[in-house]
């Protein structure tokens, strides 16, 4: 019995030190994904994603998957002028193996203060954005305000979601 146990605070150990071990990996990453976009750098940007991944946008019609989030995106990389996201706080956290990473993360943006959250996956060793959600901060004191505003877009469109 006290062998198990033994083993089993090895294991949790353990696994929290790789996540540890990790983490610098994954800030990378992510510090990296962002500053491709400041650059405009379509390439760089994209070679960050997984193969599969989703991007889920600011708008509720913006759920992408990678192929139709490069299409949708790639007139502001031309013009040389993506988006700027810079990092307010990121928190990150790590599966017992290591190999999956989610994360949520404050932003600063041209939009104001954004959350970015979602999940990394390690691919052939290397950290991959496997999903990926954006989501502008609105103030409590502002949600009606704010929920005035949408209320025909949204009334509309949970009418266009509903009738499928």
């Amino acid at each position: 019995m006290q062998k198990i146990s033994f083993l089993a605070l090895v294991l949790f150990f353990g696994g929290f030190a790789f996540g540890q071990a990790e983490e610098p990996h994954v800030n990378h990453l992510l510090e990296e994904w962002h500053k491709a976009a400041a650059e405009a750098n379509y390439e760089e940007y994209f070679s960050l994603m997984a193969a599969e991944s989703v991007f889920i946008g600011t708008d509720a019609t913006e759920n992408w998957n990678k192929q139709e989030f490069m299409e949708w995106s790639k007139s502001y990389f031309d013009r040389g002028k993506a988006w700027s996201f810079s990092t307010l706080e990121r928190n990150i956290y790590f599966a017992d193996d290591a190999e999956i990473s989610w994360f949520d993360e404050l932003l600063d943006t041209q939009m104001g203060i954004c959350r970015g959250s979602g999940v990394v996956v390690k691919e052939n060793g290397k950290w991959r954005i496997k999903h990926y959600v954006l989501s502008i901060a609105i103030p409590n004191e502002n949600m009606a305000a704010v929920t005035s505003l949408k209320a025909d877009f949204d009334k509309a469109f949970i009418s266009k979601i509903r009738s499928h």
